[in-house]
């Protein structure tokens, strides 16, 4: 992608949030209307408290700007595509209330997805933790955060909502560590301590393992994935229409460390939830970080 310039200025279109909303909600969107009607129509009717939506949109849509506009949504927009890692620093310079939270545009949220998250964060003091829903995906992709396999549907037209409402908490999902993955909540103070989605990874491959990082950097030793709080994923294939960046190698340049290595050995991501995490061993995984320092230092020279 190219470097992000005043020819991809970005136009603010807020509009004023309810007073008992809970979260800001951020919705990096990229011409995909169908998704995001859905999107934001199942937060409408499925959530439990009220909350604040905050949209980008990366390239003008007239029907997402239309339905936007008629459901008085806050929303932002830039005339080409500046990907979700600035798309979504846009949309949460709108937000107002105390909590940020990340959905991708091609979410369904269950009953009670917002009510289960909230219990958990009324159960934390202070700031330093981050918490995410547990994503239903009709593909096995073979991760341990997801449940997998459920197909309802590959896209929204095919979508099909009423099996899923009465199917949706019929699994079972364990509470789980490492967080990552959307729907996912931080307090908005730590949010802006880490200075959102780090956008020299745009246009967004591994920006979440490094917001990850940036959070483990500041103290963040809590990050819990909440079974019961679900949202089906329709997997999208969006990324393939842009140029990638190389975030493996970034990550590794970055961070001295690997984006598996971090994922692993730090944030146990995927194992069973077992609450403040300690600092990992670095006798357990030193051969790891040997070959971690390495491939950073033979990517640094070529």
């Amino acid at each position: 992608m190219d470097s992000f310039d005043i020819s991809h200025k970005i136009v603010s279109h807020p509009h004023p949030k309810n007073p008992d909303a809970i979260f800001s909600i951020l919705i990096p969107s990229w011409k995909n209307f169908q998704h995001l009607k859905l999107l934001v129509e199942s937060i409408q009717k499925n959530s439990s408290f009220h909350h604040q939506i905050c949209v980008h949109l990366n390239g003008h849509c007239d029907q997402s700007v239309s339905f936007l506009k008629q459901e008085k949504i806050s929303f932002t927009i830039s005339p080409e595509n500046v990907g979700v890692c600035v798309g979504t620093n846009a949309a949460s310079s709108l937000a107002k209330c105390d909590y940020i939270l990340i959905l991708n545009d091609d979410m369904y949220v269950a009953p009670g997805w917002d009510a289960y998250l909230l219990q958990q964060i009324q159960k934390r003091q202070g700031d330093l933790w981050c918490l995410s829903g547990t994503m239903i995906e009709w593909e096995d992709k073979h991760n341990p955060c997801v449940i997998v396999g459920k197909n309802y549907g590959k896209n929204a037209e095919t979508f099909d909502e009423a099996l899923f409402l009465e199917e949706y908490d019929s699994y079972s999902h364990e509470d789980w560590n490492g967080s990552q993955w959307y729907p996912l909540v931080v307090p908005r103070s730590i949010w802006s301590l880490v200075g959102g989605l780090s956008v020299e990874f745009s246009p967004g491959m591994y920006s979440d393992p490094d917001f990850m990082m940036k959070l483990w950097k500041i103290g963040v030793r809590d990050f819990m994935g909440v079974g019961k709080s679900r949202v089906y994923h329709f997997m999208s294939k969006s990324t393939e229409r842009v140029k990638k960046n190389d975030g493996r190698t970034q990550f590794l340049l970055k961070w001295k460390v690997s984006s598996s290595t971090f994922l692993r050995y730090y944030l146990r991501l995927g194992t069973s939830y077992s609450g403040i995490l300690d600092n990992p061993d670095p006798q357990t995984f030193r051969m790891v970080q040997w070959k971690d320092n390495i491939k950073s230092k033979l990517k640094a020279i070529f």
